[in-house]
């Protein structure tokens, strides 16, 4: 098991290092992630997490470890949002040890984690988060804008959601946004979008899921991106997603669309929760806990089980998707 998990590590390095090398690349960083030897799948995910254990980070961290020894995960997902209040300063500051190397600490984290920016991030020195220097501090930080992770049954599609949102370019208030590599905002959304339709078109995985910060559904703080409703949901429902994950709103939920079988989880009980926060809106929610915690998902060819987890480990809600058909069929049968 650790001998994958380290060739994985390796491999998404090489990748990693290749890509960043190759300027101008006009298609989404591709890595190959090897899945168990049955074909499945286990992987935790977490959001909203860099307060150098506290907020309860440091507990949400220790029950991870337990967790994923249980399931033997593959891998780690980061919602975003990894560093607060401001991102890293630069590939040397401390918050980068203080909040990941030295929390994330079990046995079974010291997997690969694949990690996307938030907002926070881009308040400080985003570039510092993308650079190889921090895979030489700690090897497990694979942190880019947006790329693809496969793993033979499922193409996860990692989403750089901040530039979509229109007022942190036009009323950030005391806040600044480190825009460099992304400036002009509407070239580089209409770029993304259409290199992430041509790797979904091109996608021939069992499953497809795509992961990004911001919410796309929501009944917490920041409710729904309006942003990303028309400008990236069109692009999700036209290539059958099967699942939307993502942080930003310090809760765990699940939301079912009404219109389409796309399925919206929120993982962002990392650290700081926000409690007492309820705005409903017009998809079906099917659970919601203002709390930290995160949540585990475990595949196979034919089925899709998500478990969230609050602060001391416990189960909070389980659901499971079987997938019938042919691959890129939207037929489900789900239960509670």
């Amino acid at each position: 098991m650790e001998n994958r998990s380290a060739a994985a590590a390796a491999l998404a390095f090489l990748a990693v290092a290749a890509l960043c090398c190759a300027p101008g690349a006009a298609e989404l960083a591709r890595l190959q992630h090897p899945p168990k030897h049955d074909g499945s799948l286990s992987l935790l995910v977490v959001g909203d997490w860099g307060r150098k254990g506290t907020h309860n980070q440091s507990r949400v961290a220790e029950q991870m470890g337990r967790i994923g020894d249980k399931l033997d995960i593959d891998f780690v997902i980061s919602t975003g949002d990894n560093f607060y209040k401001n991102g890293l300063k630069s590939v040397h500051d401390q918050a980068f040890e203080e909040s990941f190397t030295d929390i994330y600490t079990a046995q079974s984290l010291r997997k690969p984690w694949y990690l996307v920016l938030g907002n926070h991030d881009y308040r400080g020195n985003a570039l510092a988060q993308l650079s190889p220097v921090l895979r030489k501090i700690d090897d497990r930080f694979i942190c880019m804008r947006s790329f693809i992770v496969n793993t033979e049954i499922v193409d996860f599609f990692f989403v750089d959601t901040t530039p979509f949102q229109l007022n942190y370019w036009t009323d950030p208030g005391k806040d600044h946004y480190d825009w460099r590599g992304v400036a002009p905002r509407g070239k580089y959304i209409a770029n993304l979008l259409k290199d992430l339709d041509e790797a979904m078109k091109k996608s021939t995985a069992r499953w497809k899921i795509v992961v990004g910060h911001h919410t796309m559904r929501s009944v917490s703080e920041h409710g729904d991106t309006k942003e990303l409703l028309k400008l990236l949901l069109p692009v999700l429902k036209e290539n059958s997603i099967d699942f939307y994950i993502n942080g930003h709103d310090h809760c765990l939920e699940h939301i079912s669309s009404r219109d389409s079988p796309l399925q919206y989880f929120t993982s962002g009980g990392g650290s700081k929760a926000w409690r007492g926060v309820f705005q409903p809106n017009k998809d079906k929610l099917r659970f919601f806990y203002d709390g930290q915690g995160f949540m585990s998902l475990q595949l196979n060819q034919d089925s899709a089980q998500f478990i969230f987890y609050d602060v001391s480990g416990n189960i909070l809600y389980r659901w499971s998707s079987g997938k019938t058909g042919h691959p890129r069929s939207s037929t489900y049968l789900d239960e509670e």
